[in-house]
């Protein structure tokens, strides 16, 4: 009897991990609670400076944090100069008008060659039942054949209701094409981190020094236990459309939580948890991420805050890395709109 209430159980749990999952593609939340498909007026045109992109002015200012984490320390004093950058993640819709415009194949969407499985596919969130050790990120990351940008967590997704959410499943020569295409290019850390900031130059958060609270969510992160137990931000267990939570003193939008975002720079230290990759074998490959995602939470990752750093494997994507794009002030002068460029990416049938 007690084996098959076991098994009753475990089956009962299964059962219910996927109807959440229906319920979150299909937009609707805790309680039953109807999610919004956008929270700000958005296009799929990419954006532009003065229409969209916030212009950050050239700065010096206190980089990272000694509070939390080695790899972010030691504080430092760095500098950018003035530049424009995107105000909330490129979208699924932007992504889409680009792949319409270019024919563009992503990493997930060809046979791998370096990877265990040579299938199309990517590396999806799966929360586990039970956890051994949370350093252990195989428990709840697996890799899924047919998993992409248009079907975030599998062949069974879809993005339908999700046009204005981050896209995800982009490795970093996805997000380097589409910002090629837009005429701008992916930020680096000492970019993203002073935009990240918005004006609070030392402060733990980008929205001051006081812990995010559940009553009046700041960001989208995961609240509960990781990785077994998430009551959602604002109803959201996974991705939000973009402008959900509020923006920064810049105006910058999901600068904390929702997705983590990729950078140019190459990940100088050593590959910590949180990776879905091999260290050892596939270091030169990452690329510093920022910003944490919505699997981030108290007792485990902790990393929405603009001093916090991981490693990406650029070679992949995952269902928690999108990107926002930046274009530098030249000639003392914001630029022109820039012209989109041409690509010649590996072709797809658009018709799918």
């Amino acid at each position: 009897m007690d084996r098959r209430h076991a098994l009753a159980s475990v089956v009962a749990v299964v059962a219910i991990a996927a109807c959440a999952r229906a319920l979150y593609a299909l937009g609707v939340g805790a309680a039953g609670v109807a999610l919004p498909e956008a929270c700000i007026a958005e296009t799929d045109e990419p954006e532009a400076p003065g229409a969209g992109m916030v212009f950050i002015s050239a700065s010096r200012f206190m980089m990272g944090s000694e509070d939390y984490r080695l790899e972010e320390a030691p504080v430092r004093q760095s500098a950018a100069g003035g530049f424009w950058i995107d105000s909330h993640d490129v979208t699924n819709a932007q992504f889409a008008r680009f792949v319409r415009e270019t024919g563009y194949l992503t990493v997930a969407e060809r046979p791998h060659a370096s990877h265990s499985d040579p299938r199309p596919g990517s590396f999806v969130f799966v929360a586990p039942s039970e956890i051994a050790d949370l350093d252990d990120v195989s428990q709840w990351w697996r890799f899924v054949p047919g998993a992409d940008w248009r079907h975030p967590e599998g062949p069974q997704s879809g993005i339908a209701h999700r046009m204005n959410h981050p896209v995800v499943q982009v490795a970093y020569e996805d997000a380097e094409a589409y910002a090629r295409w837009a005429g701008h290019s992916l930020p680096s850390e000492t970019q993203w981190e002073l935009a990240a900031r918005g004006g609070l130059d030392g402060a733990r958060f980008n929205w001051g020094n006081q812990n995010d609270s559940d009553e009046n969510p700041q960001s989208n992160h995961w609240r509960g236990i990781f990785p077994t137990l998430n009551l959602g931000s604002k109803g959201f267990k996974g991705t939000s459309p973009v402008g959900c939570f509020p923006p920064n003193g810049y105006g910058l939008y999901d600068m904390a939580g929702n997705v983590w975002q990729w950078t140019e720079d190459a990940w100088g230290g050593r590959a910590s948890s949180g990776s879905v990759a091999t260290p050892a074998s596939l270091r030169s490959q990452f690329r510093v991420i920022k910003g944490g995602s919505f699997l981030c939470a108290t007792n485990f990752c902790m990393r929405y805050r603009p001093a916090a750093r991981q490693p990406g494997d650029a070679s992949i994507g995952t269902s928690h890395i999108g990107f926002r794009t930046v274009l530098a002030l030249t000639g003392g002068a914001p630029p022109p709109l820039p012209q989109r460029a041409s690509l010649l990416p590996p072709q797809r049938d658009l018709a799918r």
